[in-house]
């Protein structure tokens, strides 16, 4: 199995590290060609800003949609997720669009709000599981096909949409491969 790590701008090393971890082949996606071939796409945390643009100078934004509208799997991570979304509320720029989840951009507040939880999310583990929160967007609405995998408060933090997944924390930063292995389990689905 071959996952790319979207490799423009945020943290990369870590979900390929983690990939890694698991068994599967880690990639890095820098340029259009990078997306051959693969069997599912992490879009890491990062300033979701500087990102749209440097999808969009390096010609990616539209084959990368493309491809996740023909199928192929996805999982954006906070800023990730911010790129995923058909709809900013606090923001006039989108970028992919392709979830059916409006979000807020540093919803939890500056860096200096960000915060680490523990939690059993029982669609992903068993286990508890850290939740690393650093200037974190939450899910304000969603649509029907949307699947909220996990709430903190009342603020959708996980969800799912056919082959697209997005969280507002940063499973990459803990030990735990739990939720990357949850993306590798829903990226055979789709291979």
């Amino acid at each position: 199995m071959k996952i790319g790590v979207l490799s423009l701008h945020g943290g990369v090393i870590e979900h390929l590290n983690h990939i890694r971890n698991l068994g599967a082949d880690a990639v890095e996606v820098k340029e259009e060609n990078d997306l051959n071939e693969l069997n599912g796409i992490i879009l890491p945390g990062g300033e979701s800003t500087t990102m749209g643009l440097l999808l969009r100078e390096r010609g990616i934004l539209n084959p990368l949609k493309q491809r996740i509208l023909n199928g192929l799997p996805v999982w954006g991570t906070c800023a990730g997720m911010i790129l995923l979304a058909k709809e900013i509320e606090n923001d006039f720029r989108n970028h992919l669009q392709v979830m059916n989840i409006k979000v807020r951009r540093n919803a939890y507040g500056s860096q200096l709000d960000s915060f680490v939880c523990s939690y059993r999310i029982e669609k992903v583990t068993n286990e508890e599981i850290p939740l690393i929160f650093i200037r974190a967007p939450y899910i304000v609405e969603t649509g029907r096909e949307v699947d909220v995998i996990f709430e903190i408060d009342g603020k959708i933090v996980a969800a799912r949409e056919r082959n697209m997944l997005a969280t507002s924390f940063h499973p990459e930063l803990s030990s735990s491969l739990e939720f990357h292995r949850y993306f590798l389990n829903m990226c055979k689905e789709y291979f």
